[in-house]
């Protein structure tokens, strides 16, 4: 739409500029018509004072040298009244032009021409007042007649010129007027086009880039333009995929865990408990003078309780018993026990939740420990694990600090994902010298 009123406006702005050159032209040749009209006026003028010039001074002074300019004014005349017919400027001026030549020609032909004839003749009558006052007031009517065709020519060119000047002045506020909406139209469409596809394409552009960087419940919010939604649907869409398929990788995964930890404790941890039993009840029965036997035995037992306490270690590490029968308190404060840093855990709304999310929020909680027990040098380490409407849950230490996303490693990475899958957030605050916190939120479903 604003493409369009902007064409719009476009082609308005080049209408109106047309439209002045073109009044513009109709003016410069109507006053051109008008001058033309004046100087043709004046030239018939100059004709018929020649004419009357020349007949007056042949019959004052009867020398044939005066009539030069009255012949030459008559061989000018045919052309004269032509050009001067033809050059007025409008249907009323075209008639008093045809009404002054033939007044030029009445006085040419009924006066002038008889006149000189008389004169030539020597007749007395061409010297009498009467004819010379008939001449006179000929040419007094000729003349009041070309001063009221000028002033009228002169009144319509400056009419012409005002409407001319008036229509540039109007051309002019047209084209500044129409100049300056395209330049609020172009504001305007800047802004909308930053708007609607500017911001939204930034937007897309810094979801892709988080949707790289693991955070797969980033989603682009939806457009008011066509293009910009379907590239938003199809993102999220996408994202919501992947993100699916990573929950139910990390579920599959889940399983998988539980079934080995508890293969490991029903089969092969349980086989290797009756195996050490029986070692024992062998080394009851076996006489005191079986020393190397005895000895034999007392370290196939230990081998066996070693083996049974690795086995343990293994089968906690894949997926705790506790975690599965008494949920994830339970499970965080049995981790707390075993940490050979102190460590205090809180708990506010403890209730059961999906196993997946629990052993997730487990190994989160077990990954963080270890690296604070690893790396942070920290002498107490603080665990907070609140239920709501989100799980929240907070692992700080008074270590050296200084970790980040950047430089935490494929450890944190891998905690990072598994927040993801379940549209979690992770977050890092660790200031040298003061700490590391990290938080993380799961929203929980029912």
């Amino acid at each position: 739409m604003a493409s369009g009123l902007f064409a719009l406006l476009i082609g308005v702005a080049f209408a109106v500029l047309l439209w002045a050159i073109s009044d513009a032209n109709s003016s410069a040749s109507a006053r051109r018509a008008s001058r033309t009209a004046l100087v043709e006026a004046g030239t018939m003028e100059r004709l018929l004072l020649d004419l009357e010039t020349g007949q007056r001074g042949f019959v004052i002074t009867r020398n044939e040298t005066f009539l030069q300019p009255w012949r030459q004014a008559r061989a000018e005349l045919p052309a004269a009244k032509r050009r001067f017919t033809t050059s007025a400027t409008s249907e009323e001026q075209r008639r008093t032009a045809e009404h002054i030549t033939r007044s030029v020609e009445s006085f040419l032909e009924d006066y002038s021409v008889p006149l000189v004839e008389l004169v030539k003749r020597d007749d007395p009558a061409a010297s009498s007042l009467e004819t010379t006052a008939e001449g006179k007031k000929r040419v007094d009517a000729l003349r009041a007649q070309f001063g009221r065709y000028t002033a009228e020519e002169r009144a319509q060119l400056a009419e012409r010129t005002d409407v001319a000047g008036a229509n540039s002045r109007q051309a002019v506020l047209a084209a500044a007027m129409g100049l300056a909406a395209s330049m609020a139209l172009v504001v305007v469409f800047t802004i909308l086009q930053h708007r609607a596809v500017v911001r939204p394409v930034r937007g897309a552009a810094a979801a892709a880039e988080e949707l790289a960087g693991g955070n797969l419940s980033m989603r682009i919010p939806p457009s008011k333009v066509a293009e910009i939604e379907a590239l938003g649907t199809s993102f999220n869409s996408m994202a919501a995929a992947l993100q699916d398929s990573r929950r139910r990788i990390m579920e599959s995964t889940e399983a998988v865990h539980r079934r080995t930890a508890r293969d490991l404790h029903d089969g092969a941890q349980q086989r290797l408990v009756s195996l050490m039993i029986g070692l024992r009840l062998a080394r009851e029965m076996l006489p005191e003078t079986e020393a190397a036997t005895a000895d034999l035995l007392d370290q196939s037992i230990g081998n066996a309780q070693t083996a049974i306490n690795e086995l343990r270690e293994l089968a906690s590490g894949i997926y705790p018993l506790v975690l599965t029968v008494k949920g994830l308190v339970a499970a965080v404060k049995d981790l707390a026990a075993r940490c050979p840093v102190p460590t205090v855990v809180e708990t506010v709304g403890e209730r059961r939740i999906s196993s997946t999310v629990e052993s997730n929020a487990y190994f989160v909680v077990a990954e963080a420990v270890t690296n604070a027990v690893k790396h942070a040098q920290a002498s107490r380490i603080d665990v907070s694990v609140e239920f709501g409407e989100t799980l929240r849950i907070k692992v700080a230490d008074d270590g050296i600090g200084g970790v980040c996303k950047k430089t935490a490693g494929s450890g944190m990475a891998g905690l990072a994902d598994r927040v993801a899958a379940f549209d979690g957030k992770l977050s890092i605050d660790s200031p040298p010298g003061v700490g590391t916190t990290i938080t993380i939120g799961i929203p929980l479903r029912d």
